[in-house]
């Protein structure tokens, strides 16, 4: 048996128990990807980062849902770094840091934000039936038409790919009623790890957007605060000159209320980048089973 140190970060705020929940094992190294998998499974969160020595950056981040590895998680980042910095091991720098899709920048600053920067994004239109999309998301297809006419579907990637929904009113945001099987077929076809739906009805007066991301295919029905997302969706505004002024500097975007865990993601361009702060809320050890030898070579 082999003892980890795991902690509960919580992403995207500064309050215990709000924002998004990630599994952090600050050291992770020895741990196998079955074994990876397996201590994500008993965290159940919606991902958990292990932090890797790396031969070609500061630092290999690899991140696993419940059920699968993504190749980046921007919650997860932020909640590692907010971590690595409270304890000490890292300064307020900027860090390489190796994931699967890349050598990308993460920057801490003094008061503990941590910025993760993406991939250049693409933006691609797609011809989806709004019918179809409501119906996935239990709503009323006029709530997209509306938007739509502006403001396309589309998928929107820099790093991780999502189906990009544009809703009119915060109010039918909120009464999204998903058919996670129905999200998931559609995903699958379009080759997007989730739907990202938003609105630019916002309950705070700072906040640019309000926003929920479903993930069923890779074991998240919703995730509270996704910062991937909030780097493609701004993407996509950019794209489609969605500010009938000049593009603001920084795009706040709310998300978690409707499932109790309210967080907000700051989004910015030139580069793509994503941040927010994070807190602590449970630090402990966990005891992990031995690798059988098939393990270990599949790793």
């Amino acid at each position: 048996m082999d003892t980890y140190r795991a902690l509960q970060v919580d992403a995207f705020t500064d309050e215990p128990l709000s924002g998004n929940p990630a599994g952090v094992i600050p050291d992770a190294d020895g741990l196998e990807a079955e074994r990876m998998q397996a201590v994500a499974a008993e965290l159940a969160v919606s991902e958990t980062a292990f932090v890797h020595p790396s031969g070609s950056a500061d630092f290999r981040l690899r991140y696993f849902t419940p059920t699968t590895e993504v190749d980046l998680c921007g919650h997860a980042t932020v909640a590692t770094f907010g971590h690595l910095y409270e304890d000490g091991v890292v300064d307020a720098d900027t860090y390489a840091v190796e994931t699967n899709v890349g050598v990308l920048d993460v920057t801490v600053e003094e008061d503990g934000t941590v910025w993760l920067d993406q991939d250049t994004p693409t933006v691609v239109e797609v011809e989806l039936e709004y019918d179809r999309v409501a119906d996935a998301l239990g709503i009323d297809p006029a709530t997209l038409q509306d938007v739509g006419a502006d403001l396309p579907l589309a998928i929107a990637e820099a790093g991780v790919r999502y189906l990009v929904v544009p809703v009119n009113f915060l109010e039918h945001l909120g009464n999204v009623d998903p058919d996670l099987g129905a999200i998931e077929a559609l995903t699958d076809e379009v080759e997007a790890t989730g739907l990202y739906a938003f609105t630019f009805d916002a309950l705070d007066a700072d906040a640019q957007l309000h926003a929920r991301m479903f993930a069923p295919a890779a074991g998240i029905p919703e995730d509270p605060v996704c910062g991937t997302g909030a780097g493609a969706v701004t993407a996509y505004l950019d794209h489609y000159g969605a500010f009938a002024d000049e593009f603001p500097d920084e795009v706040v975007i709310e998300q978690g209320h409707f499932v109790d865990r309210p967080g907000r993601v700051r989004a910015r361009t030139a580069p793509l980048r994503v941040g927010g702060r994070s807190v602590t809320a449970l630090d402990g050890s966990l005891v992990v089973p031995e690798a059988d030898e098939d393990e270990i070579l599949e790793a």
